[in-house]
């Protein structure tokens, strides 16, 4: 069952995302109020360009106490080498990733382009969703 659950019924849509001009600070400030763990970065054009987690933002605060640094912008901070998935990606496939890879979310993208974000906790939704374990 979880085979024929696709990453496009449970993702979200509507993201907090982050341009790569933007002052970290403020990018900061908004995974804070927002109570995320990182969010999405586009370019002018709407492209993927990369991702700004708060590990990331914890480099501002060294870099600040240690070096005495302004803090810089978003694309200083962001990873630019992103794992993305397609919307038509199994549940499954996606459990098995987060299972292998150290990431918490992942962009979905249709090209290059961001249609959502799916998490850990979207894939357990699906879970209690479909009634699991006893759906396997």
């Amino acid at each position: 069952m979880l085979q024929s659950i696709k990453v496009k019924d449970y993702m979200a849509a509507s993201l907090t995302t982050f341009t790569p001009e933007l002052d970290v600070m403020i990018a900061v400030t908004q995974l804070i109020e927002k109570r995320i763990s990182g969010a999405p970065v586009l370019d002018e054009h709407g492209n993927l360009v990369g991702i700004l987690s708060e590990r990331d933002c914890v480099k501002v605060a060294l870099q600040s106490c240690y070096y005495g640094e302004q803090a810089g912008v978003v694309k200083d901070y962001m990873q630019t080498e992103v794992q993305t998935i397609d919307g038509d990606t199994s549940i499954l496939e996606l459990a098995q990733m987060f299972v292998d890879k150290p990431f918490r979310r992942y962009p979905v993208v249709d090209g290059n382009r961001l249609v959502g974000q799916v998490s850990i906790r979207d894939v357990l939704r699906a879970l209690e969703k479909i009634g699991a374990p006893e759906s396997f």
